[in-house]
């Protein structure tokens, strides 16, 4: 079942593979739980290139990051150098079906996604070249079908903001994420 804005999220701590432990809802900041894929897979990292590019922004905003793969610990784990956010395993999928988040062929079908898909793998292969990325493995946990999820989640544990992606590249670009966090600050200061 999806969730919808104005949803609440019920209150645990998530293990980081590359940190602490991440309380979720986090009573001092908002939370954007984004659901990725599979670790060391190109079209995430694309993405994930954009958070770390703007991480400082994302953080003066009162904004945690907080990405989710279905790979295993371990594995997961070797993509973790240089990110400065928390990378959570689900290798069992629970938090993405409690979050309502599906894996479908239109997630590399789409003909919108296939541009991307080039230039992520042509940027990805590059990188592990030159020996600064690692590759995904051979036979990916979970299957690479995953799409992916954007929320926004406030210290209250209520859900601000929602987005369920129609195919491998659909989320919030930060700009958008931004703004949700600008209107969710001005919508607390009226109340």
């Amino acid at each position: 079942m999806r969730l919808q804005t104005g949803s609440a999220v019920s209150a645990r701590e998530l293990s980081s593979v590359n940190g602490p432990a991440i309380p979720l809802p986090d009573h001092e900041h908002l939370i954007h739980l984004q659901f990725r894929r599979f670790a060391g897979c190109p079209v995430c990292n694309l993405h994930l290139r954009s958070i770390v590019t703007r991480h400082a922004e994302i953080e003066a905003a009162g904004i945690r990051e907080v990405v989710v793969f279905h790979s295993p610990a371990e594995e997961l784990a070797e993509h973790a150098a240089g990110l400065p956010f928390a990378l959570i395993a689900d290798p069992g999928k629970k938090l993405y079906a409690e979050f309502g988040v599906e894996s479908a062929p239109r997630a590399l079908l789409t003909p919108r996604v296939w541009g991307t898909i080039v230039r992520a793998v042509a940027r990805s292969l590059w990188a592990i070249a030159r020996g600064r990325e690692h590759g995904p493995a051979s036979r990916v946990h979970g299957g690479r079908l995953g799409l992916p999820a954007d929320f926004l989640i406030a210290p209250d544990g209520r859900v601000i903001a929602c987005r369920y992606g129609e195919h491998a590249y659909d989320q919030w670009p930060v700009d958008e994420l931004l703004a949700l966090a600008a209107r969710a600050r001005r919508a607390d200061t009226a109340r």
